[in-house]
């Protein structure tokens, strides 16, 4: 049994402990509300943007679309984006963003494809470089705070890849931000474009318009601006989710470190009080001998 100085000693450990993920909970929880207002504020503009997009795919077709929408025509090389944190202490969010890209990767490769990887984040790099650390041809940090030019830095990796016929189908992993308690691991093609069905159409107030340039153009111009925005919009829904997942997880962890400071306090407390008692008990059996 631990003597009464190392029990002393693991309680002062777990408090400061204790005093570290409370401290950790509150910054979380401080930087949660920024990024969740980010999250949210981006998302209209890439609600618009699909249906733009939607718009005018619904009057493009034949040779002359635009191979970001249409593809190259073939399903066998493949890349995929793996959009994680940098930073752990979150619970399950990295993991479960990364289960799921290994789940399709795996799917992919037992089909034959050709499976390429660029991660961005740390925690995606360090979980997936075991497993397929010789498929990965670029990786990115995530940083502390998502900007748009982190995001063109990457689609324009995306884009150079695609034009120089390294890659048919390209795949973005994410976790979407639901809510404080729920954040949903989401695939999204992003080459070939997918061209939402149920984007809400454009309002225009009883009036027509025609495209000039004509949609062709338009497109070629809007797709490449759109892999950057979904990619952008999944680096604010992930830093959203990594702050929610982290303040649950902090809150979490206090809890227990307040469970274990009480339990360890009760054994120290019988503990000492059974030195206590065996001494007095040495004490009186002096005396009585005396």
């Amino acid at each position: 049994m631990a003597s009464l100085k190392e029990m002393r000693n693991r309680i002062a450990s777990v408090k400061a402990t204790q005093k570290i993920t409370k401290a950790m909970q509150m910054v979380a929880a401080a930087k949660l509300r920024r990024s969740q207002d980010a999250a949210q504020n981006a998302r209209p503009y890439a609600t618009r943007m699909a249906a733009v997009i939607a718009n005018l795919a619904a009057g493009v077709s034949g040779p002359g679309a635009p191979r970001l929408l249409v593809g190259t025509g073939q399903d066998h090389r493949h890349l995929v984006i793996v959009a994680t944190s940098d930073r752990g202490l979150a619970g399950g969010f990295n993991s479960s963003i990364v289960r799921a890209a290994r789940v399709r990767i795996a799917a992919l490769i037992a089909q034959g494809k050709d499976v390429k990887l660029i991660t961005v984040g740390k925690k995606a790099r360090d979980q997936l470089r075991r497993a397929y650390g010789d498929r990965i041809l670029e990786t990115f940090e995530a940083g502390s705070n998502p900007t748009l030019a982190k995001a063109q830095e990457i689609s324009a990796k995306v884009l150079e890849m695609f034009e120089a016929g390294q890659t048919d189908v390209v795949t973005l992993f994410y976790s979407r931000f639901k809510s404080v308690v729920t954040q949903i691991p989401t695939a999204r093609q992003l080459i070939p474009a997918e061209v939402e069905t149920g984007a809400a159409p454009i309002n225009l107030n009883g009036s027509s318009y025609e495209y000039e340039p004509d949609e062709e153009t338009i497109l070629e111009t809007l797709l490449p601006r759109n892999i950057t925005t979904q990619i952008f919009s999944a680096m604010l829904e992930n830093q959203a989710g990594f702050y929610a997942a982290q303040m649950t997880a902090m809150d979490n962890a206090t809890r227990n470190a307040g469970d274990r400071i009480n339990a360890l306090s009760v054994l120290y407390n019988r503990t000492r009080q059974a030195q206590i008692t065996k001494e007095l008990i040495e004490i009186i059996s002096g005396a009585e001998a005396l």
